[in-house]
């Protein structure tokens, strides 16, 4: 990927040379994938071509394999509503309802190619959980989302953050080929092409009063972030220590401390909004519940 993030900022904001180069490389990765197929990518009413320039990006249909790799890692069930931002012609959409259950929206700007993702759903006996929006990624509303999958250019994906941010915590993000600048993945892999997986933080920065923990005493935790990377202090009392070994994936936040009396503890809590609720176990076995509130 530091191969591709030179050469990225070799072309700066030249979209003509990235495109073009974004085509060559992504045509031969898949090389292997096209020259198994015809070729053919449409129907009778459209035929898209390999490579043709769109509103921001040109079209290269992800491989098959990795479409399932992807919505893979996102642990795509049937409790989900996938979207996919620049959906092409239906190919995640598709896969997302026929392999896994899920309902999903695409959205595609170019009107011929989100008819042709509509037919290819109904022939490929979705057309009942997917749906193709005609329209702007940057302008539909896909907050509702569970799963988001993309294969933008790494601007595109900066543009679409702030929003993606925002979701609801537990959001599983899956970008194919670019990343998202310095918020780093949960999780990357590079077979059968490089692609990176996200899960949308809960903002949980600030200074939070803790009731539960140690009635005799007031405890409060203050907290650092920078997307899922987080730390903090925990005040009990007179005494102070940094939490351990603090981990937050989506709404869930875990940590450990050690109390006066030595006692190893590990917090489990949810986050919701500025509140979160969970509990303190001591050593494994006592646990007591215990509430959060952001001062």
């Amino acid at each position: 990927m530091h191969q591709l993030q030179s050469i990225y900022d070799l072309f700066g904001d030249s979209m003509k040379y990235l495109k073009a180069w974004v085509a060559t490389f992504g045509i031969f990765l898949t090389l292997n994938v096209f020259s198994q197929t015809s070729l053919d990518f449409g129907d009778d009413k459209y035929q898209p071509r390999l490579g043709q320039e769109g509103k921001d990006v040109i079209w290269l249909p992800t491989e098959n394999k990795l479409v399932t790799l992807m919505l893979k890692t996102a642990k795509v069930t049937p409790n989900d509503l996938v979207y996919d931002l620049g959906a092409g012609d239906g190919k995640i959409a598709i896969a997302a309802a026929k392999e896994f259950g899920a309902r999903a929206v695409g959205i595609e700007f170019n009107a011929d190619m989100a008819a042709l993702a509509q037919r290819n759903a109904i022939r490929a006996g979705v057309g009942d959980r997917v749906k193709i929006i005609n329209g702007d990624i940057f302008k539909e509303d896909f907050s509702k989302a569970t799963v988001l999958t993309l294969y933008l250019l790494p601007e595109l994906n900066m543009q679409l953050r702030p929003t993606i941010l925002k979701m609801k915590p537990g959001t599983r993000v899956v970008s194919h080929a670019f990343s998202m600048g310095d918020w780093y993945p949960d999780a990357e892999f590079d077979s059968p092409a490089i692609s990176y997986y996200w899960v949308v933080p809960a903002p949980i920065d600030g200074v939070w009063t803790i009731s539960g923990m140690e009635p005799q005493n007031k405890v409060t935790l203050k907290i650092a972030q920078l997307f899922q990377d987080i730390g903090g202090i925990l005040q009990i009392g007179e005494s102070s220590q940094p939490i351990l070994s603090p981990k937050l994936n989506g709404a869930k936040l875990s940590f450990s401390y050690i109390d006066r009396n030595k006692n190893s503890h590990k917090v489990s809590v949810t986050i919701d909004n500025n509140e979160f609720k969970g509990i303190d176990k001591i050593g494994g076995f006592f646990t007591s519940e215990i509430i959060g509130k952001r001062n």
